[in-house]
C-alpha cells in the first residue's frame, strides 16, 4: 500500500493535546507548561549565542514541542532535549554548529538560569563528555519519537507575503511586533495545532490591533487569504497570554534529577496554600 508524503506540517490531534505523556506521568498543565517554556526559552537563548539563523532556532523549538507530546517530561530532561533539538535542527536548515560549541554554550546557560557560578567548562573534563554525549543520545531520541519526519514549514515568509498583499509593509510597527510574536508563539502549542498560513493570519491580525489597524472587511481579509476567524483568534489568544505571567526560570528544573523535587515542591506548596485558606475561614 502506498503512503502519501506531505510538505505540510505534522500537527496534533484534539486527545493528543489534552493527554500528553507528561499528564500521564502526573505533572500538572501548569507545569508542563513552564517546563515546556523554559525549553524553548533555553533553546532561543543558546541559537542566538551560537549565532545561529532565526530559522534554526525556530525548528529546534518546534522538534523540542513535538518531542515531548510524545514523551513525558518525567523521563526526558528539558537541557538534553533542548541540545539534541539544537543540534538536529542546526543540521537541517543546514547550518550546523560544532558540538563543543554547544556544549560550552549549554553548560554556561545551565549555570546562568540556576544562578551558580560562572565557571568556564574544563574542556574535555568528566562534565564535557557527559554533556556530549547526553546531545548526541538525545539527537537520536528525537528522531526515534517523531519516526526520522523532522519536516519543519515555517510562516516567516508566508506572513511577509501576506503583509504585502495587505500593504502593510512599510507601517511603522506592524511588520517588526508580527514578527517578534510568531517567535512569541514557539513557546506556545500553536506551531502543533496549527499550519504555517494560518499562524501568519493570527500574528498579523494581533499586531494590526495592537496597533490600532483595521484590516480590510469587505471581503474578509481571512477569507482572501483561505484561513478562519475562530482559529485566528485562538492563535492570538494563545500567544497574547504568555504576556500575563512570568516564568519562574531559576525554579525550573533543566535536568532529570531536579523534576522530581520541584513537582514535590510545587505539591507541598500547593498543599499549604489550600490549608491556608482553610484556616482564614474556619
Amino acid at each position: 500500500m502506498s503512503q502519501k508524503l506531505s510538505l505540510q506540517n505534522a500537527l496534533l490531534t484534539l486527545e493528543q493535546l489534552q493527554q500528553t505523556p507528561s499528564r500521564e506521568d502526573g505533572i500538572t498543565e501548569e507545569q508542563e507548561d513552564n517546563m515546556r517554556q523554559l525549553g524553548c526559552h533555553f533553546i532561543q537563548t543558546a541559537g542566538i549565542l551560537l549565532r545561529l539563523p532565526q530559522v534554526a532556532m525556530a525548528t529546534a523549538q518546534i522538534l523540542f514541542q513535538r518531542f515531548f507530546y510524545l514523551a513525558s517530561l518525567r523521563k526526558f530532561a528539558v537541557r538534553d532535549i533542548s541540545m539534541g533539538s539544537i543540534f538536529l535542527a542546526a543540521k537541517v536548515e543546514e547550518c550546523p554548529c560544532r558540538l563543543t560549541d554547544l556544549v560550552n554554550v549549554v553548560d554556561h546557560l545551565c549555570k546562568r538560569f540556576q544562578r551558580k557560578p560562572l565557571e568556564p567548562l574544563q574542556l574535555y573534563g568528566e562534565g564535557y563528555y557527559e554533556l556530549k554525549n547526553a546531545v548526541v543520545i538525545a539527537e537520536m531520541q528525537i528522531l526515534k519519537k517523531l519516526g526520522f519526519n523532522v519536516h519543519v514549514q515555517l510562516p516567516y515568509a508566508i506572513m511577509v507575503n501576506y503583509l504585502k498583499v495587505l500593504e502593510l509593509t512599510e507601517h511603522p510597527t506592524i511588520p517588526q511586533r508580527a514578527w517578534s510574536l510568531l517567535n512569541d508563539g514557539l513557546r506556545t502549542s500553536v506551531y502543533v495545532c496549527y499550519q504555517p498560513p494560518t499562524i501568519a493570519c493570527g500574528v498579523i491580525w494581533l499586531a494590526a490591533r495592537e496597533a490600532g489597524v483595521p484590516l480590510p472587511t469587505s471581503p474578509a481579509w481571512w477569507d482572501v487569504l483561505d484561513s478562519n476567524l475562530e482559529d485566528i483568534e485562538n492563535i492570538a489568544g494563545h500567544i497574547k497570554s504568555l504576556y500575563y505571567k512570568d516564568l519562574p526560570i531559576t525554579e525550573l528544573p533543566l535536568t532529570i534529577d531536579q523534576v522530581e523535587p520541584y513537582l514535590n515542591k510545587r505539591q507541598s506548596d500547593s498543599i499549604i496554600q489550600k490549608t491556608g485558606r482553610i484556616s482564614r475561614f474556619s
